[in-house]
């Protein structure tokens, strides 16, 4: 595509025909033209997107305003709201001089609009309905981000849950995971630990430090039942427009690896359990991570991987994933690599890794007639730099844009709104009230003492057992099949016609189902 080298020629890169959603209008020598609407088609919004500039330029009223339009496009909307600023979604804005001057500006008819809103916290800490995850869902990919582990930990992690799983030992909650570890560190336990190899007791110990201390700070709420569904972010109000989730964050801002990571959490679930549908006509889930940057913080290979596999993946599930961070630096290069909605709001250049990431942020957009350089440092708030993909999937002109103002409040509701709006909610008597259920905490309590000597011969007859049973299983099942000639089924239907398929089906709590489940994170795949 030859570079447009005029206003005409850029706005006819965003004339699209179907669906869309308005960012603003087109900014072109110095004038805002509002018959020049800069879009974003709506069935590309699942091709993931970068909303990144200094502060206070204006990121999170852009994130607002495209929740905003997804949602009355009858798109679910999932927000992850660090500052505590966007409750404001479910009500009306409020109609001042500064509104109605930029909706003249960008051709915008402003109409004062509340969206229908659901308000979450991390293990209840705020104004929300409690997110849980169960330990054995989290996985030790996760939870390593989360304790801060190093890779030799990561992997001894994964050891011990991969222990639990063959021990029938459920990791519902912290106490749960700590137990194990705290009985494979005893006398008792060392037998086992040397049972499940390249774990050493050194190791061992140190997670457990480190799983004692993050309990210590309070974080124990996050984990346990009952575990959210995240399949409620699917939802759309009785009016077709989408239902607006909003992760409530600020009582969680000091540890920004923890809620980051739990957001992860969230997607890899989603992306597990949605079927692929390919491309559609719009997106099934846009989910928006704000200070993306903490998600990459300190992030091992395995981590780093998995993230860009989930991202490159989901797409084809029907889900979008804005990050919402500074610089695209912040960004890993294979992540950025696949976000192709791009709105770039002001950067300074007061230092010399201003410069250097400033010079970096031009690189990364396709070319154009603008001083990119000159002009990212002199946009206003509320204004920004824009890049889309097409409904043709290929990036639209580059276009500097004054961006419409959001229909909903621009500030948080007060808190007791907030809470009535919660206790409110068809979802809170679900998920309010935390369960504490008989798991490895439990049955590790009730074991009796002295186990020690025998414990590895008994668990190799267990074993033995168990694998005889499975035999017995299969026997019968080829027994009981039809006449039909085995090599007339696919290998799919001859295992989910096997008895040892349907008894793990049956057996949802065992680890053989979970690790046969077990996710590009290490996570379990919920039964629903």
């Amino acid at each position: 595509m030859s570079e447009p080298t005029s206003a005409t020629d850029i706005a006819a890169g965003y004339a699209f025909a179907g669906p869309a959603l308005d960012l603003g209008a087109l900014l072109w020598d110095g004038k805002c033209l509002p018959e020049a609407p800069v879009r974003i088609p709506l069935p590309m919004l699942n091709r993931h997107g970068l909303v990144a500039g200094a502060t206070g330029t204006g990121k999170t009223k852009t994130l607002q305003l495209i929740a905003e339009q997804l949602s009355a496009q009858g798109v679910p909307v999932f927000l992850a709201d660090v500052k505590g600023d966007l409750s404001g979604v479910s009500a009306p804005g409020a109609a001042n001089d500064r509104v109605r001057g930029r909706a003249a500006e960008v051709g915008q008819k402003w109409t004062a609009t509340g969206f229908p809103a659901e308000f979450y916290a991390l293990g209840g800490l705020g104004h929300g309905i409690p997110l849980r995850a169960t330990i054995t869902s989290f996985g030790p990919v996760l939870l390593a981000k989360v304790l801060q582990l190093n890779h030799t930990q990561e992997q001894s992690l994964g050891l011990i849950f991969h222990y639990a799983d063959q021990k029938g030992l459920e990791l519902l909650d912290l106490k749960d995971l700590r137990s194990v570890v705290a009985f494979l560190t005893s006398d008792e336990g060392k037998a086992e630990l040397k049972g499940i190899g390249g774990l050493s007791t050194a190791t061992a110990g140190v997670i457990l430090r480190s799983l004692t201390a993050f309990e210590a700070q309070g974080m124990a709420s996050f984990f346990g039942e009952p575990e959210f569904d995240t399949a409620e972010f699917l939802r759309t109000a009785s009016d077709g427009r989408g239902v607006v989730s909003v992760l409530e964050l600020p009582a969680v801002q000091e540890k920004p690896q923890l809620f980051s990571t739990f957001l992860m959490w969230l997607l890899a679930d989603l992306f597990h359990d949605l079927p692929e549908i390919g491309d559609a006509d719009r997106p099934r889930l846009v989910f928006f991570f704000d200070e993306a940057h903490l998600l990459f913080n300190d992030a091992s290979k395995a981590f780093l991987d998995s993230i860009t596999q989930t991202v490159r993946l989901i797409r084809s599930k029907g889900v979008g994933v804005f990050f919402v961070t500074q610089t695209p630096k912040d960004v890993p290069g294979d992540v950025l690599a696949q976000l192709g909605n791009r709105v770039q709001h002001a950067l300074r250049a007061f230092t010399p890794d201003d410069q250097k990431a400033l010079k970096a942020t031009v690189k990364t957009f396709p070319n154009s007639s603008y001083d990119l350089e000159e002009l990212l440092t002199g946009l206003g708030t509320g204004e920004a730099v824009v890049t889309v993909l097409s409904e043709r999937g290929a990036p639209t002109p580059v276009a500097a844009t004054r961006l419409r103002a959001p229909e909903s409040l621009m500030g948080p509701v007060d808190g007791p709104a907030l809470d009535r709006a919660v206790r409110e909610s068809p979802l809170y008597e679900r998920y309010a009230q935390a369960v504490d259920r008989e798991s490895a905490f439990e049955k590790l309590a009730a074991r009796p003492a002295g186990r020690g000597t025998g414990e590895a011969k008994k668990a190799k007859e267990s074993r033995e057992a168990g694998e005889a049973r499975e035999a017995r299983e299969v026997r019968e099942a080829k027994g009981s099949r039809s006449r039909e000639p085995e090599e007339d089924r696919s290998v799919v239907e001859q295992v989910v016609g096997s008895g040892m398929f349907k008894s793990l089906a049956r057996s949802v709590g065992t680890q053989i189902g979970r690790e046969i489940t077990r996710s590009l994170f290490g996570t379990a795949r919920r039964r629903r």
